[in-house]
């Protein structure tokens, strides 16, 4: 089993440390995996050789915001260079507008009706490698345990019953703090060819994440996407039906690209998801085929 896309602590929104994704990985038989951390690649350095010890082959990996035609994208980047500090630089970047965005996100859902303090998000933070980030997802999670809001029409959506209690933390960041949301505060990201340069120059091959999501209602952006220099795309995931991941597989073989496949698996934050859960039904010599050339960086 092959899982290319996988966060751990040292993203905002992943539950399990580097190591502890090592052994779940092994648990499930996946004998190829990459972490992906959001803006941040040092988990990969903490992994080399652990993943090894388990008879897992390990793929650098590290999940970037960027922007093109105006819209919020991620892009993977695969077999990189982690210790260049490129990579340091794009994690500061991040870090050092996040803890504004994440006082003006608590500004707006308390403009929304929700009373929540400072020290419940900071308390909910404290073991995490982002202690000044607060994600949509740990706004869903401080809200849904207060019981006065047990029966707020707003959040019965994401309690059990509802409609989006499939994955009901990232659903809430989704219907309320994603781009274009009513909470949804602005941090200035880098535009995608710089990060497709970027990956680039320190030797990686960088593939558009999971695409359904990210250009829902704006396929027409891919040829553009591609004319920047993109490797691949991540044709089977979690967020796609079947009919869409074949249809993203047949898309990069058109403009001569390769696909790959990864689950997004966060831990508690998307509990619908496990290690694995991509969907891709071909054979794994058929998959590593196909990423021969993330292979070949990877051994």
């Amino acid at each position: 089993m092959i899982d290319l896309h996988m966060h751990s602590n040292y993203s905002d929104d992943g539950e399990f440390t580097p190591l502890e994704l090592v052994e779940k990985c092994a648990e499930w038989g996946i004998k190829l995996m990459a972490i992906t951390d959001h803006n941040c690649a040092c988990a990969n350095r903490e992994v080399k050789g652990a993943a090894r010890e388990r008879g897992i082959r390990y793929i650098t990996g590290i999940e970037i915001d960027c922007t093109y035609e105006g819209a919020n994208f991620h892009v993977l980047g695969y077999g990189i260079d982690d210790t260049s500090s490129d990579f340091a630089e794009v994690e500061e970047n991040i870090r050092s507008q996040v803890r504004n965005a994440s006082r003006e996100m608590l500004a707006k859902t308390r403009k929304m009706g929700f009373m929540v303090e400072e020290w419940e998000m900071q308390k909910l933070a404290e073991k995490s490698r982002w202690p000044d980030s607060w994600t949509g997802e740990m706004f869903a999670e401080v809200l849904l345990a207060k019981p006065e809001y047990k029966e707020h029409p707003l959040l019965l959506p994401y309690r059990e019953g509802g409609s989006r209690v499939d994955n009901a933390l990232v659903n809430f960041y989704w219907d309320f703090y994603s781009q274009g949301k009513s909470c949804h505060a602005d941090i200035s990201i880098p535009e995608m060819k710089k990060i497709i340069d970027i990956i680039h120059q320190n030797h990686g091959l960088a593939v558009l994440a999971h695409p359904c999501v990210n250009l829902k209602g704006q396929e027409e952006l891919l040829g553009g996407i591609v004319a920047l220099g993109i490797d691949g795309i991540e044709a089977f995931s979690s967020y796609h039906t079947p009919e869409q991941a074949l249809e993203r597989m047949r898309q990069a073989r058109d403009y001569h690209l390769f696909y790959t496949c990864g689950s997004d698996f966060h831990g508690k934050t998307k509990p619908s998801i496990r290690l694995g859960g991509h969907g891709f039904k071909g054979t794994e010599e058929e998959l590593e085929r196909e990423l021969e050339k993330l292979i070949e960086k990877a051994e």
